[in-house]
C-alpha cells in the first residue's frame, strides 16, 4: 500500500518522520531519535499501534519484539496532505495557491526568481510536447 489513508496527528508524524528516516526500526529505535524530554515508552508503542491500524506501519515479528517499518511513503503522503490542503484551502486553484504563496510568505528575490525560472522550464516543456 501506498496511498495514505489519511492524514496524521501531530504526534503520529512525529513518528513517521522518524521511520521514513531509519526504514525499520524498534520503539527505543525511535525513542531515541526524539528530542528531550522524550515520551514514554508506552506513549511511542501505542501511537506506533495506532498507526499500524492506519495501514501507515507494518511490523516483523523479531521474538517478543516487533520492527517496524512504513508502508507508505514520505513522498506519497506528502502528495495527499498538500492535495487536501490545496482542495480545502485554495479551492484547487494554483492561482490562488500561487498568489498567496508569493504574496505572504516573505519570498526573497532570489526565491521568487527560483520560482519563476522552474515555471518557465515547465512551460517550454509542454510547449515542446504541444
Amino acid at each position: 500500500m501506498n496511498k495514505p489513508p489519511r492524514n496524521l496527528t501531530r504526534a503520529e508524524e512525529e513518528i513517521m518522520q522518524e521511520l521514513w528516516e531509519i526504514k525499520k526500526g524498534f520503539v527505543m529505535d525511535v525513542i531515541n531519535r526524539l528530542p528531550n524530554p522524550k515520551p514514554a515508552y508506552n506513549t511511542v508503542s501505542t501511537i506506533i499501534r495506532i498507526l499500524e491500524k492506519k495501514g501507515f506501519v507494518g511490523h516483523i515479528a523479531k521474538g517478543k519484539s516487533h520492527q517496524y517499518y512504513p508502508l507508505v511513503t514520505k513522498k506519497a503522503y506528502r502528495k495527499n496532505l498538500f492535495k487536501s490542503y490545496f482542495r480545502n484551502y485554495f479551492n484547487g486553484s494554483y492561482l490562488n495557491f500561487t498568489s498567496f504563496f508569493t504574496k505572504n510568505q516573505r519570498l526573497s528575490l532570489e526565491e521568487l526568481e527560483e520560482m519563476k525560472k522552474l515555471i518557465d522550464e515547465e512551460i517550454e516543456k509542454k510547449n515542446k510536447k504541444s
